[in-house]
């Protein structure tokens, strides 16, 4: 008979305060530092409550890094729904390309969030699962390639396989940023538009459709 404890889903409320108070904590004091007491004690509510939602420390900071990640994904879902629409035009494609990636790199890399959950996951990373074991960690790539596909059906791109376009596009634009400047924080960098444009431009050369 399983004696794995079912845990609560509760009231949002604590359930959010707890996620704050422990994303607090693990990030001032570190995971090992920071008491299931200590984060009980933050989020106004009872060790036990934390435990019935959450079950251990572990589980819990699983819970803080999946909640950041959900909410970067939002953000990266409204960028594709606000940029690469299904109103896009052959000719508009690496203005929206590039308008894409530029609110990606402002919107989201640049942000309190992703900041954050660079932090955690550097300072954390013996405490978090593999890449292949965060059923989330796809999610942002899968998002891009389900546009990608999109746009070949509607006779913009060539994709064959839009899954590694998806790959390639990212490693050719922000990805290029991350690795040659430490970050593509194009508010503050004149560097990173450049770095973007040329990386769209190289993405298109291998995949736009020939038009007829």
């Amino acid at each position: 008979m399983s004696t794995t404890k079912t845990l609560r889903e509760g009231s949002a409320q604590k359930r959010a305060a707890i996620l704050s108070a422990a994303r607090e904590l693990f990030l001032a004091d570190g995971f090992d530092r920071s008491s299931v007491d200590a984060v009980a004690a933050r989020a106004g509510v009872s060790k036990r409550t934390v435990y019935d939602y959450f079950g251990d420390k572990q589980t819990l900071l699983h819970a803080v890094v999946d909640a950041i990640g959900q909410s970067l994904i939002t953000t990266i879902r409204r960028i594709l729904d606000h940029t690469l629409t299904d109103r896009t035009e052959a000719a508009d494609l690496e203005d929206v390309l590039v308008t894409f990636s530029m609110r990606i790199a402002t919107d989201m890399l640049d942000s309190a969030e992703y900041a954050t959950l660079r932090r955690l996951v550097r300072a954390q990373s013996a405490h978090l699962p593999d890449r292949g074991e965060n059923p989330m960690a796809d999610t942002p790539d899968e998002a891009l390639a389900e546009r990608f596909a999109a746009f070949a059906e509607a006779g913009l791109l060539d994709v064959p396989d839009a899954r590694l376009a998806a790959d390639q596009f990212i490693a050719l634009t922000f990805g290029v940023a991350l690795d040659r400047l430490g970050s593509a924080n194009a508010a503050e960098d004149t560097r990173v538009r450049p770095l973007i444009v040329e990386g769209v431009r190289t993405f298109l050369r291998a995949y736009r459709a020939v038009q007829s």
